[in-house]
């Protein structure tokens, strides 16, 4: 008797498509996932697809209208498991920054009908409509993560993803601090790993794109940076509101 294979679906709300792609940049590893399991719904790749329900969801983007609203609550019921992907799906994306303004005005100022515009006032990461069982972080994510995520999910245990910083990545590799060598204001510290350091393995400082680390301290590096780096509070500010500014504990931090 031949064994059914667990069903994929990889679903694609507000983003840039950026994590969808990471999949499809896995190459020779793409290969293995698809012997392994049935990519029954993934767009990006292919227009055939197979009706749910699904073992595993990889969910990409943010809630930006209504429609995505009641969309993400039908793909939820139809998956076993549901896994976000990426800064959008998890922390609203960069396209978040409108919840720090004022959209109307937005559409007023950008379409000549702003009538036709059905938005919502914010851009919201899936966990805040419906249950989600992991979020994957990341602008974009790695691959490698991506492949640990599907492969404990089909082993049917917890991905081994790190919740530690950045700084973490950087002492392993020998990278020299940015931050206390070069006075470089650098967000490492509040990040969480998956980037292998990145931006400071060539003299950049971390921009936070794998969001917050497991317990952040924003405000006392923000504050260290005013107080050590002269950095002005709102360039402080600033820096916190890119990929992950919807993140809570970015957030909070960048609020009166």
């Amino acid at each position: 008797m031949t064994r059914r294979k667990p069903k994929l679906a990889v679903w694609k709300f507000a983003s840039c498509d950026g994590c969808q792609l990471t999949l499809l940049d896995c190459e020779d590893e793409l290969l293995a996932i698809a012997d392994a399991v049935e990519i029954a719904y993934f767009l990006e790749a292919s227009r055939a697809t197979v009706r749910g329900p699904y073992d595993v969801s990889l969910v990409e983007g943010s809630i930006t209208t209504p429609h995505d609203a009641e969309r993400i609550r039908q793909i939820r019921k139809q998956s076993r498991f549901l896994v976000t992907i990426g800064a959008c799906a998890t922390a609203g994306g960069i396209q978040a920054l409108r919840n720090f303004q004022d959209v109307a005005e937005f559409t007023r100022i950008v379409y000549a009908h702003p009538e036709y515009i059905e938005t919502l006032a914010t851009s919201t990461p899936i966990a805040e409509h419906v249950p989600v069982d992991f979020e994957l972080r990341g602008c974009p994510i790695s691959k490698h993560q991506l492949l640990e995520v599907i492969t404990a999910f089909l082993q049917g245990r917890r991905p081994n993803i790190p919740t530690y910083s950045v700084c973490v990545e950087c002492k392993r590799q020998g990278t020299v601090c940015v931050m206390v060598a070069r006075g470089t204001p650098c967000l490492g510290p509040l990040t969480q790993a998956g980037c292998g350091a990145l931006c400071p393995r060539y003299d950049r400082g971390c921009y936070a794109c794998f969001g917050p680390k497991e317990t952040p301290n924003p405000s006392s590096l923000m504050h260290w940076w005013q107080a050590k780096l002269q950095v002005s509070t709102r360039d402080a500010a600033r820096a916190l509101r890119t990929f992950n500014a919807y993140a809570p504990d970015f957030r909070k931090a960048t609020l009166p």
